[in-house]
């Protein structure tokens, strides 16, 4: 059987897009550090587009497995919880002074221990191949595109950096309430 095909692979084509997407996150890391924003954030949407099709490639072969299952979440803890946190710590924090960057060191570990949480708990609960009509909070994916909103405001000035601060902790708080969102 060809291993693209094949839900035993760890090789199949869903996880080849799943690996994608983490190879952009690492990508969009790089070039966080590189103070390159604009090509960070691209990256990252680049893996989020990849992270939508490993998905719907998975369910429409059948190839979803307990591997591909964590590794899905592995990718969006990289892309879609430590990317955007590291790109608004890099460039908003960075900017604050005194007691307001404490604050941001601790909203930053607050939304990355949020999305962890999150993240685990999916996969607790998850059976591979089954996908609900709602999630329960807001999904990762979900709270990286608030985030980005979030920064956008701040590079376009249309939000303090105190702003973006208790936006992070909302959007983190977000992802482990009881909020329900529709799943595409």
């Amino acid at each position: 059987m060809n291993p693209l095909f094949s839900p035993s692979s760890h090789f199949n084509l869903a996880n080849l897009f799943t690996m994608v997407n983490i190879t952009c996150g690492l990508v969009a890391t790089y070039l966080i550090t590189q103070n390159n924003f604009f090509y960070a954030i691209v990256f990252a949407w680049v893996g989020g587009i990849f992270d939508i099709f490993d998905g719907k490639i998975a369910r429409k072969y059948s190839l979803s497995n307990e591997f591909g299952i964590q590794l899905d979440s592995f990718a969006d803890f990289l892309s879609f919880v430590l990317v955007p946190v590291f790109l608004i710590f890099q460039a908003v924090y960075t900017n604050l002074q005194g007691v307001w960057f404490d604050i941001g060191v601790v909203a930053s570990v607050y939304y990355v221990i949020s999305g962890l949480r999150r993240l685990i708990q999916f996969n607790i609960d998850a059976e591979a191949g089954e996908v609900g009509k709602f999630f329960v909070g807001v999904p990762t994916p979900l709270g990286a595109i608030l985030l980005w909103l979030v920064y956008l405001g701040y590079a376009y000035n249309l939000i303090p950096g105190v702003v973006v601060v208790g936006s992070m902790f909302l959007i983190g708080w977000l992802l482990n309430s009881k909020v329900r969102v529709p799943h595409p």
